[in-house]
């Protein structure tokens, strides 16, 4: 029971702190108080136990003297636990919680004042708490070798992994910030921890003088997860553990009828799985639950608790960033990046389509589509567990304008071009401006074959000229126009070099009829 206060209270103090959160803290401060009550109790009883064997063992030097040193622990305890109730109570009062309902559970400045006082440190956290708690796991020391100091510092604490609390004292680690409900249920859990050193010495003790160490007789199934809510494709974790226990039990335990490993040092199974996506509500929700199992021999008898725990899977959203994310464009390489901010460092993506090759980036979440129909969905799914599909509407290539250029300037195919500009002649395919902002790479186009007849009246002046490249050299038409001749120019082939190097054909026509000044 101890051990589950414990790591409760630990997820607790974890989580943000509103007005529910609260509510759990007293919660766990109660349960706390009431466990510590029967601990306290039972040590007596222990004592008792430990007088009666010395009586039964006729009073011999050797017992007596355990005698004595049990009832000085026990003293020692008392006079600490009486010492950790009273500074409850002045926490109380600070906050104005003198009824018999607490109605501040917060009260964050009274806390800090009380426990931790002003610059000069002269708060109780400081000149009673730490030193008396210390103290008594000193003085406890001799009986329980393994006991270590109860009030320590963030750098002292291996339990304290934030580098952003390494730098706190005990008082600060523990009390500043902390509503006052928070840091009633941390003293009860100071308290708790000089029970059990305690009830670990007068055990010993007892061993001592043959006497029979009290167990707590109640034993239940607990499960402590991080948290009930998880995203799909994250992991899910939790302890699965026994609420009261004995150093003589080694349970085992399964996890959804798997054997799940236990650690020997506290009796704790650590569940871990991924959780995997399901059917999801309008909001996107999905419930599951797992069941543990906790066997053990109890008096020669087989003894299993089963725990069936809920959670809720909630459904990642996918981000989407492309330069135009709203369409694709056919046989284009459009390139997105695709994250699940909910996965955070545990998303490793990889990438499916139907309608088009998906091709993996080089950074994380990055793909390029490269669409082969109307209709792409996208798929992904982060180390092998499916995240969620996209569907994008594939757009056509835009067509690229051909614009005539003679002697570096475009030619008037209205009013007309002088016969002698055309000695230098090109054809530039100038591609549409909105796609070639969106895929720059895939908007390289140029006219790959082209034929120029010089025409007089009706008919041809000199045979038709074919070019296989933008630039021609028109010197012959030069030489031969006369005034009033046309230069008839049919585009017969344009071609698109995509991202990766490829050349395709474009299917287009366009005709130019130049009159010559």
């Amino acid at each position: 029971m101890i051990g589950m206060m414990y790591l409760v209270l630990t997820a607790l103090l974890a989580l943000q702190v509103n007005s529910a959160i609260l509510l759990k803290f007293k919660f766990i401060d109660d349960s706390l108080l009431g466990v510590n009550d029967k601990t306290a109790v039972a040590a007596d009883g222990t004592v008792k136990g430990i007088e009666a064997a010395v009586k039964k063992n006729q009073n011999q030097v050797r017992d007596l003297n355990v005698l004595k040193q049990s009832e000085e622990i026990r003293a020692k305890t008392k006079e600490l636990v009486a010492y950790l109730r009273d500074t409850r109570e002045k926490l109380l009062k600070a906050t104005e919680n003198t009824g018999p309902e607490m109605k501040n559970l917060s009260g964050e400045d009274k806390v800090a004042i009380t426990m931790l006082g002003g610059q000069k440190h002269n708060g109780i956290a400081y000149t009673g708490l730490k030193p008396k708690l210390n103290e008594y796991a000193e003085f406890i020391k001799q009986y329980v070798p393994s006991a270590t100091p109860l009030a320590l510092d963030a750098k002292e604490d291996p339990r304290v992994t934030e580098k952003g609390q390494k730098n706190k004292n005990f008082a600060e680690l523990n009390f500043e910030n902390t509503p006052v409900v928070a840091a009633l249920a941390t003293i009860s859990q100071k308290e708790t921890e000089v029970l059990k050193y305690e009830a670990e010495a007068l055990s010993a003790q007892a061993q001592k003088v043959g006497a029979k160490t009290i167990v707590f007789d109640k034993i239940g199934a607990f499960a402590s997860a991080e948290s009930n809510t998880v995203a799909a494709g994250t992991k899910y974790k939790a302890e699965l553990f026994l609420t009261a226990s004995a150093s003589s039990i080694r349970p085992s335990m399964t996890l959804n009828g798997s054997s799940l490993a236990v650690d020997p040092t506290n009796g704790h199974g650590k569940v871990e799985f991924t959780a995997r996506p399901g059917g999801f509500d309008a909001s996107g929700n999905a419930k599951s639950s797992w069941t543990g199992t906790i066997r053990f021999n109890q008096n020669g008898r087989d003894t299993t608790f089963t725990v069936k725990v809920p959670y809720t899977i909630t459904k990642p959203v996918m981000q989407i960033q492309s330069a135009s994310v709203q369409a694709l464009y056919f046989k284009c390489g459009n390139k997105l990046n695709v994250s699940v901010p909910a996965l955070g460092a545990q998303y490793k993506p990889s990438f499916s389509a139907s309608g088009a090759a998906a091709i993996q980036g080089a950074k994380l979440g990055d793909v390029t589509l490269i669409p082969n129909s109307k209709e792409v969905t996208l798929n992904v799914s982060s180390g092998g567990n499916a995240i969620g599909s996209q569907t994008f509407q594939v757009r056509p290539i835009p067509k690229p304008s051909i614009e005539a250029y003679a002697g570096g300037r475009p030619v008037n195919d209205k009013q007309g071009t002088p016969g002698t500009a055309v000695r230098s002649f090109s054809l530039r395919a100038i591609p549409d401006a909105g796609f070639a902002t969106f895929l720059p790479d895939d908007a390289k186009f140029r006219v790959s074959r082209y034929e120029v007849t010089l025409v007089r009246g009706k008919r041809p002046a000199i045979g038709t000229m074919t070019f296989n490249s933008p630039q021609a050299d028109l010197s012959a038409v030069v030489n031969a126009y006369r005034e009033g001749d046309r230069l008839y120019v049919e585009v017969k082939d344009v071609q698109r070099q995509n991202f990766q190097g490829n050349v395709e054909a474009v299917n287009m026509t366009r005709t130019f009829n130049i009159p010559l000044l």
